[in-house]
């Protein structure tokens, strides 16, 4: 957790979207996050979730409760929180393993913009033999900024013949397209608090 108090450049560190200071407690950041929940905010539920998954920040650790949570949190419109569950089907993390409902939950996620549930949902297909939809879902994925699913459509796909110099071509200019347009100071400085975030817990 990262103090308030800590000052980066002699500025104080705050959130780069709400402007507001880093709690300085667990229990405040448990506050915060309940009190987003009372409001309905599907992020909060997901977070909290995630405090129940690891039994961090004086939440004793419950899959159960995170599962329930985090459904909850993807019926509020929390893509990650669908994905977080399609994870947990698919390796069995506190439910029964279910490939079937991983790829419901995957595809849910999908539905809410979520980019690496199209690449897990190309995964699935893929093994399932439906080469088809994994290639459209791979396609979609790497489009919309999934490297991972542009190494793939690079490597699997144009590597190996299956798709044409222009579909290869069109796909990779999406990719760096949307790539450079979620380039920003503040994206960074997210990412910056996030890690900072998660290296001190």
């Amino acid at each position: 957790m990262m103090d308030a108090k800590r000052e980066e450049g002699g500025e104080l560190v705050l959130c780069p979207f709400c402007r507001t200071p880093e709690a300085t407690s667990h229990e405040e950041e448990i506050s915060r996050i309940r009190k987003l929940m009372d409001k309905g905010n599907a992020h909060s539920f997901c977070s909290y979730a995630g405090h129940y998954a690891e039994g961090i920040h004086g939440i004793p650790q419950n899959i159960d409760k995170s599962n329930e949570l985090l459904l909850k949190a993807g019926e509020l419109g929390c893509a990650e929180a669908y994905f977080n569950l399609g994870i947990n089907y698919e390796g069995g993390n506190g439910l029964e393993r279910d490939v079937k409902k991983a790829k419901h939950y995957f595809e849910l996620a999908a539905m809410n913009g979520d980019i690496d549930a199209r690449k897990n949902l190309a995964f699935l297909e893929s093994q399932a033999g439906n080469e088809c939809r994994a290639y459209k879902h791979l396609m979609i994925a790497a489009r919309a900024g999934c490297k991972e699913s542009m190494d793939m459509v690079k490597q699997q796909r144009f590597m190996q013949g299956l798709l044409t110099k222009d579909e290869y071509e069109s796909t990779l200019d999406a990719h760096q397209k949307i790539c450079n347009e979620m380039k920003s100071d503040q994206r960074d400085k997210a990412d910056l608090i996030h890690d900072t975030v998660n290296n001190h817990d």
